[in-house]
């Protein structure tokens, strides 16, 4: 499904010459490539899920390169981050507002019976792949600590 979607994506911005979302999606289909090499022994290629925790880390890596442009003096770059970041979550499911992800964390903890900090990695393996592109895995990875720790 995703796979179509980036094909197409592609085709639009080649035909109403969009240079920035031509790069982008390109660079997400070569990332693309690289995992399912990677997954090859093992599968053909990666699913969905794997597909959608990609782009999650590419929006991470772009985030972290804005940071250190903006501190370099170099609006110019950062802009151009910010740009691919907004072709990128193009691909991804609505991102949960806080009040939702508490209440999906909340569950989560009683799903999977968790009494403490220590059952901390079994939730968030929950929330991966329950709610997989839909959290961001810090902002979750905190509300989970202040909930199980409290």
């Amino acid at each position: 499904m995703l796979r179509e979607r980036f094909n197409e994506a592609l085709k639009e911005a080649m035909k109403s010459k969009a240079d920035l979302t031509v790069s982008t999606v390109r660079l997400i289909l070569a990332r693309l490539k690289e995992k399912d090499i990677e997954a090859r022994p093992k599968l053909d290629h990666i699913d969905d899920t794997a597909i959608q925790q990609m782009l999650q880390q590419m929006i991470k890596q772009r985030r972290e390169s804005i940071e250190l442009y903006d501190k370099g003096n170099r609006p110019e770059l950062a802009a151009k981050e910010k740009g691919e970041i907004a072709v990128i979550e193009r691909f991804l499911p609505t991102q949960m507002t806080g009040a939702e992800l508490d209440s999906a964390v909340k569950a989560t903890i009683q799903e999977t019976g968790a009494a403490g900090i220590k059952d901390m990695g079994k939730v968030m393996a929950a929330l991966r792949t329950k709610y997989a592109g839909q959290i961001d895995p810090a902002v979750a990875s905190q509300a989970v600590k202040k909930l199980l720790a409290g």
